[in-house]
């Protein structure tokens, strides 16, 4: 059963991709539309026609290859051709305004879906907290400890109490110190227990009252990431673990909107800032893709984002599923806005230059100046697109070569 949801859950998660690209285009058709301009097709996907309709003056449909979708609004260049008896609606004829109302409208389509999600995820399974406080160096559980643990995180079988128990460790005592430095967090002591060399002192609060414990930790063969595939290591464990929460908020009727406000602020920040790291990444997607380790924080392509949404579907963690697609459409939204063409920040640019310059020109007492010469920027363009191109065929690589594993 579990394969069938994990084949479920990535063509569901492909699926959510698709249509998040469509409504992007919506946004811009929508927009056009209402302005007075002309949009001559809409479809969804690439190359060859499956299935179209007319309506009005537009033509709807699907193509072959589910790879995206296009908005075709006619004369948004001085050489798109274009019906004289239409020439008067070209777009680069159109006021500033009108112009960048259609192209914002279709990052706002990805924030605005975005945020409807995040609505609806906050009335269903709540919302989680992007920047958690640190896990508490607090025993939420004991066990035996493994000798060995696999690099999908499966630990061998084990028996006994295991070290922590054995000293009388048990669910929620505080470890405060350990060999008289104090700790707080489980990323203070974990580490101190993983390179001792022999007993260990724990300093216990429980019930108020503080007392010392001596912890003999194991041996625990694990995988070396640093090393390389297939390297491993030894380090010490106690058999403690650490206590585990939801991570997610509820929120009543009342309370969604304006807690997916601040969540969308949250994710807002953290996606610009993913999307700031993006030029820093590609060592680590090449280290990924000529054999070292892959890392959890490297961009995924929609192959690999696909991927994930199946495990996570396949663990039933479906709400991380909507929380990924949500975090998706928020980073379409922002990456469409950067101001290089082709994408849509590009456009809004040019309407941006050819109003200031010619508001300025008016000012002079000079006539306005005709649209930007976008043939004058295709070498930029064709930079830009060869950029973008590599990039994306790095992440597919890795994700094909050496994928992200969550689990």
């Amino acid at each position: 059963m579990a394969p069938v949801v994990f084949v479920v859950g990535v063509l569901l998660f492909a699926l959510g991709l698709l249509l998040s690209i469509a409504w992007h285009e919506c946004g811009h058709m929508w927009a056009a539309q209402r302005t007075g301009m002309l949009v001559r097709r809409y479809f969804i996907g690439f190359g060859p026609t499956i299935w179209s309709f007319r309506r009005g003056e537009t033509e709807y449909g699907i193509k072959a290859l589910p790879l995206g979708g296009f908005c075709d609004i006619a004369g948004m260049t001085t050489y798109d051709e274009i019906a004289p008896e239409q020439a008067h609606r070209a777009m680069y004829l159109q006021k500033a305004w009108k112009r960048f109302v259609v192209m914002i409208a279709g990052p706002m389509q990805n924030f605005i879906l975005g945020f409807v999600l995040i609505v609806i995820m906050a009335l269903s399974v709540g919302l989680p907290d992007l920047s958690p406080p640190p896990t508490p160096s607090r025993v939420g559980g004991t066990d035996c400890v493994s000798a060995t643990i696999a690099s999908d995180g499966t630990s061998s079988p084990c028996t006994g109490t295991g070290p922590a128990a054995a000293a009388g460790l048990r669910a929620g005592d505080e470890i405060v110190a350990v060999g008289g430095q104090p700790v707080s967090t489980a990323s203070e002591l974990s580490p101190v227990i993983q390179k001792s060399t022999g007993p260990v002192v724990l300093t216990v609060l429980r019930d108020g009252a503080r007392f010392d414990v001596t912890v003999t930790p194991q041996p625990v063969t694990v995988p070396d990431t640093e090393a390389g595939a297939g390297a491993t290591k030894t380090v010490n464990q106690i058999g403690i673990a650490y206590p585990r929460t939801s991570g997610y908020t509820q929120y009543s009727v009342l309370g969604a909107v304006p807690g997916a406000v601040m969540f969308t602020g949250s994710l807002a920040h953290a996606t610009w800032d993913s999307l700031l790291s993006l030029p820093s990444k590609v060592g680590a997607l090449w280290t990924s893709v000529t054999g070292g380790e892959r890392a959890a924080d490297t961009p995924v392509s929609v192959y690999g984002a696909s991927v994930i949404g199946g495990d996570l579907a396949e663990r039933g963690q479906w709400a991380a599923v909507l929380l990924l697609l949500i975090s998706i459409n928020f980073f379409l939204g922002l990456f469409n806005l950067v101001p290089l063409l082709p994408l849509d920040g590009g456009h809004i640019a040019i309407i941006g230059y050819e109003k200031a310059r010619n508001t300025i020109r008016a000012r002079l007492g000079k006539v306005a100046k005709g649209p930007v010469d976008y043939i004058k920027l295709m070498p930029a363009t064709y930079v830009v697109l060869a950029i973008m191109g590599s990039y994306m065929v790095l992440t597919l690589t890795a994700d094909i070569i050496n994928p992200i594993k969550l689990f």
